[in-house]
Order: C-alpha cells, then sequence, then structure tokens
C-alpha cells in the first residue's frame, strides 16, 4: 500500500550524503494529491503540519522506461523543495506487471534511475511497495510451495540497487516497504508472506547470489495495526507479524538475513514507510465523503493518541531514520483511507495539533 501519509524522514545520513548537523530522525508524509493541480498548496498543508518530507509513488508498468507522470512529479518535487521538504520517490509496480525477466528488471531499473537523472533533488528512492502480498507480487510461491517473490526480488533490487547508485552513489535506496503480516500458506486463497518470512528469505536468496554489493542502504516496512483500534505499542513477540514495538525482533532478523555480508543487516536503517489511523467522519463533513466506509474506525483523540506514541516510540529506536504516515490530507472516497490530519478538504482535525507537536517534537519515552 503506497498510502499517503505522516512520513518519517531522516535529512541527514551518510548514505544519502548529508552532514553530521542534520537530525537522525525525521516525520513527514506519503501524500500523491502533491503530484495534482496545486503543488504548492499541498506542500504547504503539510509543512504547516510539520511534515519534514513527503513521499511521492512512481508506478511502474511493462513497456515503461521512465514516469508517464515525470512532469507531475518535478511540479510536486519542486514545490516540495521550495517548502524544505525532502522529496522521496516510491517506485512499485503491481502483480499484473511483476517484473520477473531479465528483460523487466532492466527496464524496470533504467525507469527508476530516471527519476533521479531527471530530477536531481530526489535523493531517496523506495524501491518495491508490498512485495510480499499478492497484490503486488506474483507468484509468491513456487510449485513445490516454496518462496518464490523473494528470490526473485532480490534480483530486481540488486540490479535496481545498481542503476540508481549509476546516476549518483549517493542516492538513497530503501528496499522493499513490506507489509506488516502474511499467512505463508502457499495453499491459501489469497498467497501472502509475512515480513519474518520474507526477509529471511531475502536473506538466502542474496547469500546464494553471491553479490558483493549491498541491495539497499535501508529498509522499509509497513507497521499498520490490524485494525484502526489496535495501539502501535502492541507487540508481537509469538507470530510472525511486524509492528513498531516489535524493533528488537525486526533488528534481530536483519542480522540473521545478512550480517556477515556486504548487505547490512543488524545495523541496517529502518524507515517505517507506511502507518495510517482512519477517523470516523463527524457530520458536519459527512458532504466532503463518498461511498461507504468499509473498515473500523476510531476517535480522533485516538488517532492523535496513537501518532503521537508511534512518533515517540520510533525516536527511541536506534536504527529507525524514518515514519511515513499515511496522508496528510484524508481521501474523499470512504473505501481509501481517512488517516490525515486533515480533513478531504484540508481543515485540520482536532487531532492535528498533536500530530503536528508530535512531529516537530518527538519525546522518547524511555
Amino acid at each position: 500500500m503506497i498510502r499517503a501519509a505522516l512520513l518519517l524522514l531522516v535529512l541527514g545520513l551518510g548514505a544519502c550524503g548529508g552532514g553530521s548537523e542534520q537530525p537522525r530522525f525525521a516525520v513527514g508524509a506519503v501524500e500523491d494529491a502533491a503530484k495534482g493541480p496545486d503543488a504548492p498548496g499541498e506542500m504547504k498543508l503539510a509543512r504547516e503540519g510539520g511534515m519534514r518530507a513527503i513521499v511521492l509513488s512512481a508506478v511502474w508498468k511493462r513497456g515503461l522506461r521512465e514516469p508517464v507522470d515525470i512532469g507531475a512529479l518535478k511540479t510536486a518535487v519542486d514545490a516540495a523543495v521550495a517548502e524544505d521538504i525532502r522529496p522521496v520517490v516510491a517506485v512499485y509496480s503491481f502483480s499484473g506487471d511483476t517484473p520477473l525477466s531479465d528483460a523487466d528488471r532492466e527496464e524496470y531499473a533504467a525507469f527508476a534511475a530516471s527519476i533521479p537523472r531527471q530530477l536531481p533533488d530526489v535523493r531517496d528512492v523506495i524501491v518495491g511497495n508490498e512485495p510480499n502480498l499478492n497484490l503486488f507480487w506474483m507468484p509468491q510461491f513456487d510449485a513445490a510451495g516454496g518462496d518464490a517473490a523473494a528470490v526473485a526480488f532480490e534480483q530486481l533490487l540488486a540490479r535496481t540497487y545498481d542503476a540508481l547508485k549509476e546516476v549518483d552513489e549517493d542516492v538513497n535506496v530503501i528496499g522493499a516497504g513490506l507489509s506488516a503480516r502474511g499467512s505463508d500458506d502457499p495453499n491459501a486463497s489469497r498467497q501472502t508472506h509475512s515480513p519474518t518470512a520474507f526477509i529471511l528469505d531475502l536473506g538466502r536468496a542474496y547469500r546464494a547470489s553471491g553479490r558483493d554489493r549491498p541491495l539497499m542502504d535501508m529498509v522499509s516496512i509497513h507497521p499498520y495495526g490490524e485494525t484502526a483500534r489496535v495501539p502501535p505499542t502492541l507487540a508481537h513477540p509469538r507470530t510472525t507479524t511486524i509492528g513498531f514495538a516489535d524493533y528488537d525482533k525486526l533488528v534481530r532478523l536483519l542480522g540473521r538475513a545478512f550480517d556477515g555480508t556486504a548487505q547490512a543487516g543488524s545495523t541496517l536503517p529502518i524507515v517505517y514507510g507506511e502507518y495510517g489511523v482512519e477517523t470516523a467522519v463527524p457530520p458536519e463533513k459527512a458532504h466532503l465523503y463518498t461511498g461507504t466506509e468499509p473498515a473500523s474506525t476510531v476517535d480522533e483523540a485516538t488517532q492523535a493518541r496513537y501518532y503521537r506514541e508511534a512518533i515517540d516510540l520510533s525516536s527511541c529506536q536506534q536504527n529507525v531514520r524514518m515514519l511515513f504516515i499515511f496522508h496528510v490530507t484524508d481521501e474523499r472516497d470512504l473505501r481509501g483511507l481517512q488517516s490525515g490530519p486533515r480533513y478531504a478538504d484540508g481543515s485540520p482535525k482536532s487531532s492535528f495539533d498533536a500530530v503536528r507537536n508530535a512531529a516537530d517534537d518527538p519525546k522518547c519515552p524511555g
């Protein structure tokens, strides 16, 4: 799910070429609305809400070697820079265009590399979006029920990493954007992998490849709760799910997967690439929205508390560099996410000040 949200970004990593004066951790938002007709206005809304970075999407389809909306991307990137917001671009595909052949991987890598080549203000590129889910990557399993997704994604990530570094060695390559949960059941009607299984499979594929270069400079995961009512403080010690409170488990998994290779593992910087908490729409704002809400929602006070908890918790975690909370502004279609701190018309929710204050001044609870 590339969800436009509160994005937390590191504005100064060695991998990004940043200086030591930059903060270790920052908050921002995933917001494709900024690719629309009023990019400056959308970026201003984000900056007023404390956002220091914006994630924009670039969807690859077979046959493309650059984004069809490169003009809109450029306008959004320029607007971000004008507001002192760091632009990040997420490159991904849907399962109908899963890049499995050498030719597909070459084309996908060229597509990704075209972005920092044409838009030099883009210093961070996310490669992939939830490849552990069948919506974005197929097949997940081979005919014998073994992993297929991580093996193939490793090849794509390697080729795209190299292509991006050929443009500029300082481009920050952020890998995967994994979903927080999956079934690991090849016989399920919906084929998915848990992030736990996917990370270990990715590590095995990398080791088997004999590659002597990294795959990524950071790793991304989307730590959504099972529902909007699940707090970010809930840990999952006995399951394969990974949320905010499972940081130690995630670091151990990365260490098992990659330590002792050219790819950093237990020291790999982590990005919480998407997180959203949907709120109920109040009657006075109902005219702004269409459709029917299919998911559980919370009140705005709960949204404010959960976002504050997520930001504060992340700020304590040594390897965490970014947090992307889904949306600056709600989607109008209720089938989407109403997880922004602003309503669909851009006006602030009662949670707005709490989110802005948390983004501006995270407080490690430890």
